[in-house]
């Protein structure tokens, strides 16, 4: 745990902000996650990996489920994500196993976040559109 935490400290202050400079652009494997936080109100963006599902997106949770940005996504029940060059409204964050994101995930992404031990995920479902809530 102890080494987790050091590669999660560092990315926070250093990998993150390089990241932050293509995250979220057409062809690039990294996304944004927008969001407020759960104190402060203060906007926030967070790099992260998206894999967009059929049903919404699933981001996995390499250092667990109490990082600062996942609780304020929690807290708010939605965010917005960049990824891919396109930006999508989400709601409905729930914390789901490996056993249930596997199915929808890239087989190749996958093997990746299963070499890592990824055992958690962030569920996100697309907010509806202005005509759908009618």
């Amino acid at each position: 745990m102890a080494v987790l935490d050091t590669v999660r400290v560092f990315n926070k202050h250093l990998l993150n902000p390089a990241m932050m400079r293509m995250a979220g652009r057409k062809h690039w494997y990294a996304a944004v996650i927008e969001h407020v936080g759960r104190h402060s109100g203060k906007k926030y963006a967070t790099p992260v990996v998206a894999e967009q599902a059929s049903d919404g997106f699933i981001i996995p949770l390499p250092y667990g489920t109490h990082t600062d940005w996942l609780r304020n996504v929690l807290a708010a029940g939605q965010a917005t994500i960049r990824v891919h060059g396109e930006t999508y409204e989400a709601v409905a964050p729930q914390i789901i196993d490996a056993a249930t994101a596997a199915p929808r995930l890239n087989p190749r992404r996958r093997r990746a976040f299963d070499r890592f031990k990824v055992k958690s995920y962030l569920e996100m479902k697309p907010a509806p559109t202005p005509s759908a809530q009618r």
